[in-house]
């Protein structure tokens, strides 16, 4: 009999992501804005990685390719944080997770894998759920550009450089596991410094805040979690199929929309939930099709 270990494993690392909206919330609340939130507990990540793992640095330049898979998981961690922090939860996630439809075009742009036509047709799939979440309540077409707001362009954001960290991800496959992890969290650490920074430069993010207990302490344990997190996939995903893994994961949309609409974070509407209904069916059968 197979253990359930590693199912459980990934369910943990799905369970912090879908609640990560609260804690990012908690800090934002204490005067934290979640681009300063997410140096913080990288740098704090980064520190202890090469405190356990001193020679990890030398690993990450023998590989200057790198460099690409630090800016697309940094920009991907960046634009999600952010939209959880300031956007509709539900409305969020879901336009994350179109990152099932974006792997197709990088897919085929980048490792040169042509898709098949039930790619295609997931691809279609997926886009028609997104049209539905973002159409506006009033309608018309001239009017969808004007309905996007900062935390849907920001989950869009994400959901693409997520879907090329994996891509890339794929490339890089033949990389010390411990290099490429490293490399994501510092690229965490500097894109989210870079957009702070470029953000308090235009107004549109506040300063670094004094210190303050609240922040601070939430800051930590979620680093913590999140490494925990990290760990915990590495478990599962190493131990199952690949589709298993991705239909496992998905449970994170669960954690994310049932959390967020019982605190209150969320209001989906009915147009939304079809267009869930729609993206979630194109990632799901994704999933099942590995």
């Amino acid at each position: 009999m197979q253990s359930p270990l590693p199912v459980l494993a990934l369910l943990s690392n799905a369970f912090i992501w879908g609640l990560a909206w609260w804690p990012f919330r908690v800090m934002h609340g204490a005067g934290l804005h979640p681009l300063w939130a997410t140096a913080v507990m990288y740098c704090g990540v980064l520190a202890l990685l090469l405190a356990l793992r001193p020679g990890i640095w030398r690993q990450v330049c023998a590989h200057p390719a790198l460099w690409m898979l630090a800016l697309s998981s940094g920009l991907n961690n960046v634009a999600f944080n952010w939209a959880i922090t300031i956007g509709d939860v539900v409305r969020v996630i879901l336009l994350f997770y179109l990152m099932p439809a974006w792997a197709v075009l990088l897919a085929w742009r980048i490792l040169g894998e042509r898709p098949t036509p039930q790619a295609l047709a997931r691809l279609l799939l997926a886009f028609a759920g997104v049209l539905l979440v973002l159409w506006p309540a009033e309608g018309g077409a001239q009017r969808l550009a004007a309905a996007l707001n900062l935390a849907d362009a920001l989950a869009l954001l994400g959901g693409f450089m997520f879907a090329l960290t994996n891509v890339l991800l794929r490339r890089m496959h033949a990389v010390p596991g411990q290099a490429r992890m490293f490399t994501m969290f510092g690229g965490c650490m500097l894109m989210a410094l870079a957009a702070a920074a470029a953000g308090h430069a235009l107004g549109q993010v506040p300063g670094f805040p004094p210190f303050d207990a609240t922040w601070a302490g939430v800051a930590a344990l979620l680093a913590l979690l999140l490494m925990a997190g990290n760990w915990a996939l590495q478990f599962g995903a190493a131990r199952l199929a690949a589709g298993t893994t991705a239909v496992v994961m998905l449970s994170e949309v669960v954690f994310a929309s049932g959390s967020s609409m019982l605190a209150g974070a969320a209001q989906p509407t009915l147009r939304t939930l079809l267009g869930g209904v729609l993206v979630m069916g194109a990632a799901l059968l994704a999933a099942l099709r590995r």
